[in-house]
């Protein structure tokens, strides 16, 4: 048995077409087509339809939208950053660790400062031990860079 299909505008309307008709109504009313009367007006017609054709008769005197075209992304390298191979700089990296060492410092400066203010007294400076264990990581890799050579 062949089923019967209803018109389009007699199908009833899901969640999704009312909001993205709430959408183009949202639209046109920022560009000045609708006042705000009309446009409340129209956006509770719209949340309380219950067939397409209700839809579509609440945006049928709008302009279609305009489907924005994003611009084209312009990918630029630096490149004095790169090696002729196109691998990045080990320079580059080992500034990046130095810049999380920074990030963890300043982090661990603050816990410090705020016990020390809850202490009521200077607390000695513990961030030293795992930022000094730290720093001598980064350092012995930028003398030793490769895993290669031995130190």
């Amino acid at each position: 048995m062949e089923a019967q299909r209803l018109p389009l505008n007699q199908m009833r309307a899901s969640d999704t077409e009312r909001d993205l008709t709430v959408d183009r109504l949202a639209v046109a009313f920022s560009e000045g087509r609708l006042d705000h009367e009309e446009y409340e007006r129209r956006v509770g017609a719209a949340l309380s339809s219950v067939l397409v054709g209700e839809l579509r008769s609440l945006t049928a005197d709008l302009p279609e939208p305009e489907i924005p075209v994003p611009p084209p992304r312009v990918h630029r390298e630096r490149h004095r950053d790169r090696d002729p191979a196109g691998a990045p700089v080990p320079w580059e990296e080992w500034g990046e660790e130095w810049r999380w060492w920074l990030g963890v410092a300043g982090a661990l400066t603050g816990v410090w400062g705020v016990a020390s203010l809850l202490g009521g007294e200077l607390v000695p400076y513990w961030p030293l031990v795992p930022l000094g264990i730290w720093a001598a990581v980064l350092l012995a890799s930028a003398i030793w860079p490769s895993e290669d050579t031995p130190p």
